[in-house]
């Protein structure tokens, strides 16, 4: 049997570069160096990848030549390229908008507008919509208005006033009816956007009772009452904590009703027996991966390379423990990893080029590529087994039957590895430092 090997190896100036190979039937299975892929035992649903569509994303793509910003967005969201399912919005500023803004600044609410996002990020979902029109909405809150918080400012931490809890969430009806006018539905919101941290940029802090008391006792009623399709994630924050906080807000505190999932950042490393003990724990709720970036790398080759084989071993991880969707941070940054009004820089899969209109893939976009173009929504993970921890492995049995397999090495040295795949063999070296995914016929 032939399957396509795809393989990106920066070293070796290789990107994405296809060859065929075959896949011999085999009497007697090797015992060693062996990765083995059992496609009859089936895990969790894979639902797809995502971006976030952040103000100064937004606001960049607008700036381009319209051949160019239809390029970037094809490159996400078209069928054949990235398939990105969903896309992240901010409700309000976050740090990746040109400056901080509210939606009101009225305690009753009665100059509630969305114009703001008239100008750069709702022109830009609808193009996003135009390459999938079954794209999907998250929609994450940074700050409440500051004349609703403790500290009286959207920076710094601060709380949410009880005595404005209705408000607020009277903020959010508006803010998704608005959305929903202009053709953007918004199937899934976080409660806040990493609600532990005390940022110099917009931030609010809720502690997990403080979250379970908002969205069960104000949040989930009157989006019921307003017949809002709308699902609610909760955390939205790093993993070290998740699993702890996670059964703190839904069993602790009784909110495990008012639930879809629960989303999680990269930032503190990796924890994925956090993630595989919640999916036990919490079978019906989507785990979802809703923000990871790299610091400004300023374009090192070495620091690049590290960025792509942290994107790769963190999909591959969260996957293999349990994880539904993965969305990244900034669809596109300049050349300095902005704009960012706190000067909170970062690198995004693709970003524009110093000298022009035009784009640069950073090698991140390609790890990314191994997975997002090559497994596809509804797919399902399937089991395998590998003998050595210098190798990371997921396998995926799509919607057609055909069975997806990415291996990463990241080490210095090259590894020699038996694939067993039922009644076949295939023996290969991994590349050191490369990345591979496997294409197996249905």
């Amino acid at each position: 049997m032939k399957i396509e090997k795809i393989e990106t190896n920066l070293k070796r100036n290789l990107y994405l570069k296809s060859s065929f190979v075959e896949l011999m039937t085999t009497d007697k299975t090797p015992e060693n160096q062996v990765v083995r892929i059992n496609p009859e035992f089936t895990f969790q649903e894979f639902l797809g990848f995502g971006g976030a569509l952040t103000e100064s994303s937004c606001y960049l793509l607008s700036k381009l030549d319209p051949s160019i910003r239809n390029e970037i967005l094809e490159e996400y969201f078209g069928k054949d390229k990235l398939n990105y399912q969903f896309a992240r919005l901010s409700i309000g500023s976050c740090d990746f908008s040109l400056n901080s803004y509210s939606y009101s600044y009225e305690n009753d609410l009665s100059d509630f507008s969305i114009d703001r996002d008239n100008k750069y990020v709702i022109p830009i979902i609808q193009l996003a919509q135009k390459q999938n029109p079954s794209l999907k909405f998250l929609s994450s809150p940074w700050s409440p208005p500051a004349f609703m918080k403790d500290n009286h400012h959207l920076y710094h931490g601060g709380k949410l006033l009880p005595k404005y809890r209705q408000l607020w969430c009277n903020y959010l009806v508006s803010y998704v009816k608005s959305y929903s006018k202009q053709g953007i539905p918004i199937s899934y919101m976080t409660i806040q956007n990493e609600p532990e941290a005390k940022q110099i940029w917009e931030s609010c802090l809720y502690s997990a009772s403080e979250e379970a008391d908002l969205l069960k006792n104000y949040l989930f009623p009157i989006f019921q009452k307003n017949n809002l399709p709308t699902e609610f994630f909760i955390w939205d924050h790093n993993k070290d904590s998740i699993l702890e906080r996670s059964i703190e807000t839904l069993i602790d505190s009784h909110a495990l009703s008012c639930v879809k999932g629960i989303a999680f950042h990269w930032y503190t490393g990796g924890h994925f027996e956090s993630l595989e003990n919640l999916h036990h724990l919490f079978p019906s709720l989507l785990l979802f991966h809703t923000e990871g970036c790299t610091g400004y790398s300023h374009f090192k080759p070495q620091d690049e390379l590290f960025n792509g084989e942290m994107y790769a071993y963190e999909i591959i991880e969260d996957f293999n423990h349990g994880t539904n969707a993965f969305i990244d941070w900034n669809l596109i940054l300049d050349y300095k990893g902005g704009p960012n009004h706190v000067k909170n820089y970062c690198n995004s899969l693709i970003m524009l080029h110093k000298k022009g209109n035009n784009f640069i893939k950073t090698p991140a976009f390609y790890y990314v590529s191994h997975f997002a173009k090559f497994v596809k929504p509804k797919a399902k993970r399937i089991h395998t087994s590998k003998f050595s921890e210098n190798i990371s492995v997921i396998a995926f049995k799509n919607p057609d039957k055909s069975v997806m397999i990415v291996l990463l090495n990241k080490t210095d040295k090259n590894i020699e590895y038996n694939l067993c795949y039922q009644d076949f063999v295939f023996h290969d070296n991994l590349d050191s430092h490369a990345i591979v995914t496997l294409r197996l016929p249905k």
